[in-house]
């Protein structure tokens, strides 16, 4: 059936027949989209003859088909046939006008594009039939705004819109409008139409050129001025405004070679700011001109580039105003020689600094701001340096760095400026050369010699080859002793073979390459040791210093020890009055205790008084009761009342002597007892040794 149909309605479709319907009445029945189904009733059959009929008009592109299913019956219900599927197709009409896919494109395309190049496309949908006549599309610009002259073309099938020149110029056109057509029917007349608005933005690109307004500035700065601003150079660029296609970038092409000046953009108004960055002299230049360049942060499209050979250029006069500054120490560091050693009161030029409007040095006055060791006075109207003491080189350190000495020049209105003098000074051979050892140890056999060196703290000038030799020597010590030379600071010290161990002085005379000389005693310790620590620890014990402390110790014990003797002689006397031993000494015993003492030994007198010694090594004596030592070992007799005695003599190497009476009874020892004969040929011969000597452990 046809889409839109005019009628009349119903409209006769077409018949449906069943064979059985020569034998048997039939009645005819369909059901599916159109009768049951919705769109209900559009469609509907004669019970009797099977015509088809459709009530109304049909839209495509609401159904495009229906399918229907028609029923053959008995009139007792029973079916004549099998159901029928009964398609029915709506037949397309160009009803459906084609639509864009939007009402307004937007489209971008720079402006420095080539032709043909693709700025966008465009799509248009018909819902009429597809692949028929209906769905046909053509597109077409129907107007340009503005309207000449003609930059874009669409593609008929496609939509794809282009340029169709390479002219575009943001700066003169910066957006175009177009109405764009779509046709059904391939573009035939009678063909359905549809249109949309297409918005195309020129972007900008860097197509011109940044010119400055003046070929020629002038401008002005106070010399010693730095840091200063002193011109704003506008520009003028039809760019975009605020993009880098706009922003300009400034450079000095010539007349910066100092470095004086500086130049940059500012970014709100883009103008060139010219600055002073390190002050300009007036008495060398009262003006410098500069040339300044100018371009983009965006580098120029290629057809700007090939046009420009060179960027925009213009020419900065800039004027230097004078400015009385003072005067000028230049240069800042100015050196001089002075010869070593020379005399007090010598006269040298010294720093100058000069006016810099006069270029003159008159009537500038000097002083010294510093001088390290003080050699120098400054002379206040001519800047010359006196010495005032004897410049000695290798006082200074390092010694070959500079002396140097700040100078301060000061002109009439009281202005300044400091320089620095530096001072060589020329070294002269005022240094013999010296030995730098002063005691050695030589391991014999092992080492069979010992090198020595020696250092002039004059110039190497003045200095190596050194010159070694025994200066002064007996035969003696030719005999022992040798030197010879290992290398311009060096030499070798040999000894005989059979020389003895001991320390030997040996003179040394050393000499530098112009005859400076001296000489050292050195001290050889000629040992026989493995490695040299080993004598000089044993040099180190030999030579034991006393003290202040170990001198009155000393003193201490000579006054102990004649305090020992006066007790001895107490208890000679009181043996001799009383022979035997008392009457309460009959009841007691002398034992042996072989428990050391806790470090001091106790000599008795027999009159009761008790003398203390301390790290005695001798052998002790008392009247009535004795304590000795016995090779390391101490003994104690102690008093025991009411036992027995026993009596230990203070004589013994090793072994204990020990006499013993019989328990129970009071027994007489003749042995203990001596007459003052036998008192004074028992004592007398230890009275004669160094001290009381007793050991405590």
């Amino acid at each position: 059936m046809l889409e839109n149909s005019l009628g009349p309605f119903p409209l006769f479709l077409q018949q449906v027949q069943s064979d059985a319907a020569q034998n048997y009445t039939i009645f005819y029945s369909i059901s599916g989209r159109g009768v049951d189904q919705e769109p209900l009733n559009l469609f509907f059959i004669e019970r009797d003859t099977g015509n088809l009929y459709c009530t109304r008009p049909v839209d495509r592109e609401e159904y495009d088909v229906f399918d229907l299913i028609a029923y053959a019956s008995t009139a007792d219900g029973y079916s004549a046939d099998l159901p029928l599927p009964l398609p029915i197709r709506v037949e397309d009409e160009n009803d459906n006008h084609p639509i864009f896919t939007e009402a307004i494109y937007n489209f971008e395309v720079p402006e420095s594009s080539k032709l043909g190049t693709t700025v966008g496309v465009v799509c248009a949908t018909d819902r009429d039939e597809p692949d028929t006549m209906h769905t046909r599309l053509k597109y077409s610009i129907l107007e340009q705004t503005p309207r000449s002259p003609g930059l874009f073309s669409v593609h008929p099938s496609t939509g794809v819109i282009t340029t169709v020149t390479h002219y575009l110029d943001r700066e003169t056109v910066d957006k175009y409008s177009l109405i764009m057509k779509v046709q059904d029917m391939d573009g035939q007349n009678f063909g359905l139409v549809g249109t949309s608005t297409c918005i195309i933005t020129v972007k900008d690109s860097n197509d011109n050129a940044p010119t400055f307004k003046q070929n020629t500035y002038e401008a002005s700065v106070e010399e010693n001025a730095y840091n200063v601003e002193i011109l704003r150079i506008p520009i003028e660029d039809k760019d975009l405004i605020n993009t880098a296609n706009w922003r300009a970038n400034f450079t000095i092409l010539k007349g910066n070679e100092n470095e004086h000046f500086k130049i940059s953009t500012d970014k709100e108004t883009n103008e060139g700011v010219l600055y002073v960055v390190k002050p300009l002299n007036y008495e060398e230049n009262h003006q410098v001109i500069l040339e300044i360049g100018v371009g983009n942060e965006a580098p120029f499209t290629r057809d700007v580039a090939l046009r420009m050979t060179t960027m925009n250029r213009a020419l900065v006069t800039v004027h230097v105003r004078d400015q009385d500054e003072g005067p000028e120490c230049s240069p800042a560091a100015q050196y001089i020689r002075i010869t070593e050693n020379a005399a007090v009161g010598s006269k040298i030029n010294g720093y100058k600094a000069y006016d810099p409007e006069t270029k003159s040095s008159n009537h500038l006055r000097y002083k010294k701001l510093n001088d390290p060791k003080g050699w120098i006075t400054i002379d206040e109207i001519s800047g010359s340096i006196i010495t005032s003491k004897i410049l000695d080189r290798e006082a200074m350190a390092p010694r070959n760095e500079l002396y140097n000495i700040t100078v301060l020049a000061i002109d009439q209105d009281g202005k300044s400026c400091t320089g620095t003098l530096a001072v060589s000074i020329e070294d002269m051979n005022d240094n013999p050369p010296e030995v730098l050892q002063s005691y050695v140890t030589v391991c014999k056999p092992k080492m069979k010699y010992i090198d020595i060196s020696a250092v002039d703290p004059d110039e190497p000038i003045h200095g190596a080859p050194f010159y070694f030799s025994l200066a002064n020597t007996s035969p003696e010590t030719n005999k022992i002793w040798t030197l010879t030379k290992v290398n311009d600071t060096a030499a070798r010290l040999s000894y005989w073979k059979n020389a003895e161990s001991q320390e030997y002085s040996v003179p040394i005379t050393v000499k530098d390459r112009e005859g400076q000389s001296t000489t050292k005693i050195l001290t050889v310790n000629l040992c026989d040791c493995t490695h040299p620590s080993q004598c000089r620890a044993a040099r180190r014990s030999a030579g034991v210093i006393l003290g202040k402390w170990a001198i009155l110790a000393i003193l201490l014990g000579i006054a102990l020890l004649f305090s020992v003797l006066l007790t001895l002689v107490c208890g000679v006397v009181g043996a001799k009055k009383r022979k035997g031993f008392p009457e309460d000494l009959a009841q007691q015993n002398l034992i042996i205790s072989n428990t050391e003492a806790p470090g001091d030994d106790k000599v008795c007198s027999a009159n009761g008084f008790m003398t203390q010694t301390v790290n005695n090594s001798g052998q002790g004596f008392c009247g009535t009761m004795g304590s000795g030592v016995k090779n390391g070992g101490q003994e104690t007799i102690e008093m025991v009342k009411g036992g027995h005695r026993t009596l230990e003599s203070c004589q013994g190497t090793g072994h204990h002597h020990t006499l013993d009476s019989c328990r129970g009874g009071p027994t007489e020892v003749d042995n203990c007892r001596y007459t003052y004969s036998e008192w004074h040929s028992f004592t007398q011969p230890r009275l004669g040794e160094d001290s009381i000597r007793g050991h405590t452990g």
